[in-house]
């Protein structure tokens, strides 16, 4: 087994920053860290760093833009967690890589394999610590860890019970040193990204499917043509459907916080109060 000297950490979201602190807290030499270039937001155009960056300069970390120059860095091992960015083959041909993946191998390949474990119901999904290369999430896998997928558990929850468990399995496995990780085996699905029409409530299926929706984060419906989000909401009956408000039970969902368009979340009951629902009246 091999524990890499020299790590080049690769990421940009919030997701990758505890793994980056994982792995310099267990003393791994992070020779520097690859991330996506400054960002432009808001209407006074101010610059904003990814979380990563924000995180590697904090822990004096030295960063680049381009996987090009994060190989100039002398590194042994390329870790990659929630990079965004595809990593072409002569990069893996110079660097040998790893990834952490949010998902249980070969079980949701792809981009959002967070929310489509919790939007298929499933009951367990996990982290997997596999060798990357040149394929959608084909690598084979050193490490895996399972996590339950727990009733009434939210995206933001469980995305975060995944990203302290592949931190401890990342460090561990380093630790240890890599040997030779084994061939994916099961049958293989696709995570593709979430649109606003996956968070879109359908009314005509069970009740259950929508409140993964509301738990995942985002969904909408429209309420006299104008877009309603549903924050926060009860299962009621889970084979219910329909679409007629019923003091805020609305096909097996008690809505409990919502957020009109343009305006601030908001409790079911204020919403009502404001916007006095006719008798009979239903969301689109």
């Amino acid at each position: 087994m091999t524990v890499p000297s020299r790590l080049v950490f690769l990421g940009t979201p919030a997701a990758a920053v505890p793994p980056l602190e994982g792995l310099v807290g267990a003393g791994f030499q992070v020779a520097c860290v690859v991330t996506r270039i400054d960002k432009r937001r808001g209407r006074g155009g101010e610059v904003s760093p990814s979380p990563v960056k924000e995180a590697a300069l904090r822990l004096g970390l030295p960063v680049v833009h381009t996987v090009d120059d994060g190989l100039r860095a002398g590194a042994d091992l390329g870790v990659v967690v929630a990079f965004g960015q595809l990593v072409k083959p002569a990069a893996l041909e110079a660097l040998p890589m790893v990834n952490l993946h949010f998902s249980l191998l070969p079980r949701w390949r792809g981009a959002a394999p967070v929310e489509r474990a919790l939007l298929a119901g499933d009951s367990e999904t996990g982290v997997c610590l596999m060798q990357l290369e040149d394929g959608l999430d084909t690598g084979p896998v050193h490490a895996s860890v399972r996590v339950p997928i727990t009733d009434g558990v939210t995206g933001a929850g469980l995305r975060a019970e995944l990203v302290a468990a592949g931190t401890h399995l990342l460090v561990t496995a380093l630790t240890a040193g890599l040997g030779t990780p084994a061939p994916q085996e099961g049958t293989i699905t696709y995570a593709s990204k979430i649109t606003a029409a996956d968070l879109r409530l359908d009314w005509a299926v069970p009740a259950a499917r929508r409140h993964r929706v509301v738990r995942l984060g985002g969904a909408w419906t429209l309420f006299r043509g104008r877009r309603l989000k549903v924050v926060d909401a009860e299962l009621v009956d889970e084979f219910a459907t329909g679409h007629e408000l019923n003091d805020g039970v609305v096909g097996g969902l008690r809505l409990v916080v919502v957020q009109p368009e343009g305006r601030a979340p908001m409790s079911w009951r204020d919403f009502v109060n404001g916007a006095r629902p006719l008798a009979g009246e239903c969301f689109e």
